[in-house]
């Protein structure tokens, strides 16, 4: 009896874990980019340009394999005018959880480019699914910068650091 009650929190955790972090994005989303899940992702990642709209700190730490540092503070049209010519390239933006890369994607709308998703979870959602994150020599790591202690809640999968 015990086995089946510790099956049923733990099936109410993760449900209540996942709808918390839908209704954090719900919030705080406008939904203006859509959504790309992680499996999604990981099924097709070599069709995608991955942009990283998280801080150089966090991007320092881990990042998705291949994935181009934008920035969000630091953002540059011009660079990303430089470096990606064609408006049609499949891009894949993400942060932390998906709020800051929305915004770094609604900036690259503004720029023409037209084929943008925002990955749902961002690199949270990410590891916490399992898939590799890569450190600043591009060697698997286990550390994810979790940005501060509010949004390091949603982290779960991870050593966190919060340098």
């Amino acid at each position: 009896m015990r086995f089946f009650i510790n099956i049923l929190f733990f099936i109410t955790f993760i449900s209540y874990s996942q709808d918390s972090l839908n209704n954090l994005l719900e919030r705080s989303t406008k939904h203006s980019i859509p959504f790309i899940s992680v499996e999604q992702l990981k099924a097709h990642q070599q069709n995608f340009l991955l942009l990283d709209a998280r801080e150089w700190e966090e991007f320092h730490i881990s990042h998705l394999q291949n994935a181009l540092w934008v920035g969000y503070k630091n953002f540059s049209a011009e660079e990303i005018q430089q470096q990606i010519k064609n408006k049609e390239t499949p891009i894949v933006v993400y942060c932390s959880l998906g709020i800051r890369s929305e915004k770094i994607g609604e900036q690259l709308k503004k720029l023409g480019y037209n084929n943008i998703q925002n990955l749902y979870g961002g690199i949270f959602e990410w590891k916490n699914k399992g898939y590799p994150v890569f450190n600043n020599q591009e060697q698997i790591t286990e550390k994810v910068h979790a940005f501060n202690k509010r949004w390091g809640k949603w982290l779960h999968n991870a050593e966190k650091v919060y340098e």
